[in-house]
């Protein structure tokens, strides 16, 4: 049976294997918004590299596990936020002000709520990680 959000499937199976203190996590199946969410989690320092591998099923992800994520999620729905409204959406989903980071997908690609804010553009939050 296919997942139904691919999305929350790989924040579940990152959270599931990192407080299993495992070193490496496998995730199926992929999707370019996958693959766009593990870029931005890597920029940031919490996940180590990843790989794609494309097997004609749907694909996987190996990652490299850094011990780093206490907790993350998707958010659905996708709720749009703008610019001056990514203080709220903090206090709802991080524990601290300056802990964790929001993903929003902008019209600029995935990216930290941090770095939205800094360019000045609003979007759709798709998921938490701290």
């Amino acid at each position: 049976m296919p997942a139904t959000n691919i999305l929350a499937n790989l924040f579940v199976t990152l959270y599931n294997n990192e407080t299993r203190r495992k070193g490496e996590c496998t995730i199926l199946p992929t999707s370019k918004l996958g693959i766009e969410v593990l870029k931005t989690l890597q920029k940031d320092g919490y996940i180590g590299e990843f790989e794609h591998i494309d097997d004609k099923r749907g694909g996987k992800f190996k990652i490299k596990l850094l011990a780093k994520i206490t907790k993350c999620g998707a958010i659905s729905p996708r709720f749009k936020v703008k610019t001056d409204e990514f203080n709220n959406w903090e206090q709802q989903y991080l524990p601290a002000y300056d802990r964790g980071m929001l993903l929003v997908t902008t019209n600029q690609g995935v990216m930290s709520h941090h770095d939205a804010a800094q360019k000045g553009i609003g979007g759709f939050l798709i998921g938490y990680v701290y």
